[in-house]
């Protein structure tokens, strides 16, 4: 395989191989999406804030319960917390977890009239939201580009070698001066759709991995195709999503819907 390499790339040359990158993935998850179940603003940013440090497929189990209970801001927001911490507890971390949805509920309740901001600059002022949460709802509730530099996003932007930063919000710059604005939404599903199926952490399937020939990390994980086939996760592993009610095009590709909390 002619894996190619960025030694002595030019900046010119990363943007092209960056952009191709992601021109190849959306091919490969055509059907890539927000992996927390939501139906409005409101609903994606406390699933959102609840995703830290666990999985979206535990947010989904737990959410609707949630949002059963409390399904406005103003409901939350003068919620009981140990009911909240309660439902809470599967996520991890519910008692921190608890004091910020309830915050934020107060703060959207007391400062935006129940509903959520679609500013940055507003949404970063909520209890729990950085600059992570408020592009995820930014770009996936109210259609405004933004880039999602979550741990699989930092991980793969720096094994492609598009840059070679640390802090998220300096990761966030660097790989958004690579793309053109309106690509950045879809650009962060592609790479951390990537990230959860194929470029593991610890041992990326390289070789089932459809942009191998452009990586210049090739070979830091599985080159055997037939064992690397075994690495793959979700759909591409045959496996459900994380999502209990994904898109329609996720399910005509193949993918399966998580199962409900508690069921076998």
């Amino acid at each position: 395989m002619a894996v190619k390499s960025p030694a002595g790339e030019s900046r010119t040359a990363l943007v092209r191989r960056a952009r191709r990158v992601n021109r190849e993935l959306a091919e490969v998850y055509p059907y890539a999406h927000p992996e927390l179940d939501f139906d409005d603003p409101f609903q994606l940013l406390v699933a959102t804030v609840l995703s830290a440090q666990t999985t979206d497929l535990r947010v989904n189990q737990t959410t609707p319960a949630l949002f059963a209970k409390y399904p406005t801001p103003e409901e939350l927001a003068a919620a009981n917390p140990e009911e909240v911490e309660e439902i809470l507890r599967p996520c991890g971390f519910f008692r921190a977890k608890t004091r910020s949805v309830i915050g934020l509920s107060k703060a959207l309740t007391e400062d935006f009239g129940g509903e959520v901001p679609g500013r940055l600059e507003d949404l970063v002022k909520l209890p729990g939201v950085g600059r992570k949460t408020a592009f995820v709802v930014l770009g996936n509730a109210f259609g405004r580009p933004g880039i999602t530099v979550d741990t699989h996003f930092q991980r793969l932007v720096r094994r492609w070698q598009w840059t070679e930063e640390t802090d998220p919000d300096k990761i966030e710059a660097a790989v958004g001066a690579l793309f053109p604005k309106s690509d950045w939404t879809d650009l962060s599903h592609h790479v951390i759709w990537h990230g959860r199926r194929i470029c593991h952490a610890r041992k990326p399937a390289c070789g089932a991995c459809p942009i191998a020939p452009l990586c210049p990390a090739y070979g830091e994980g599985e080159t055997d195709p037939d064992k690397a086939a075994k690495l793959l996760k979700y759909e591409k592993g045959g496996f459900p999503g994380q999502r209990l009610k994904p898109p329609q095009a996720y399910l005509d590709a193949g993918g399966r819907p998580a199962p409900p909390l508690g069921s076998a």
